[in-house]
């Protein structure tokens, strides 16, 4: 078996990373929802400054999964924390270990970077990626419920917001 190996992504792969984008959108059913273009992801993930960061696992030569992460903040914790927005392998080549390798990856960059949590999101019909983050002692966080602004809401949201005064 031809081991797996994790890299960080680079600019020369955003159209592979827009390609598993695709895939999860059509995995989650909302493929609908993908905006990203090759520009969003030069802008956002290879700029001077990213504040988002992109993993690509291989097996051997062949692109198998990616991942996407950026660090938060927790103020009761006084440390930052890793988010992992997006982690995806491939259909044909799940089961060899490439999803346990990302997160194992992410979570030594957590430690690495002195994170105090290391948190994601699944979809609450995602059964087989919940009972895989189960196996591996992660916890859901039932108590808190996630919110969302987009679109018109947070357009009229932003424009309540207090004008400065001119000088």
């Amino acid at each position: 078996m031809t081991s797996l190996t994790i890299r960080p992504a680079t600019i020369a792969d955003t159209d592979l990373i827009l390609h598993f984008v695709r895939e999860l959108a059509i995995y989650e059913k909302a493929e609908h929802e993908v905006l990203a273009t090759p520009a969003h992801v030069h802008r956002t993930l290879f700029c001077d400054n990213p504040k988002v960061f992109g993993l690509i696992c291989l097996e051997g030569d062949t692109p198998v999964g990616f991942a996407v992460y950026f660090f938060n903040y927790s103020t009761w914790q006084g440390q930052h924390g890793l988010y992992l927005e997006d982690l995806y392998v491939s259909p044909e080549q799940r089961g060899k270990g490439a999803g346990k390798a990302l997160l194992s990856h992410l979570a030594k960059i957590a430690l690495d970077n002195n994170c105090g949590r290391f948190e994601w999101s699944v979809l609450d019909w995602n059964t087989p990626s919940i009972e895989f983050y189960d196996s591996l002692g992660a916890k859901p966080q039932s108590e808190w419920i996630r919110y969302r602004m987009t679109g018109e809401a947070l357009q009229a949201l932003a424009q309540q917001a207090a004008v400065p005064a001119s000088a």
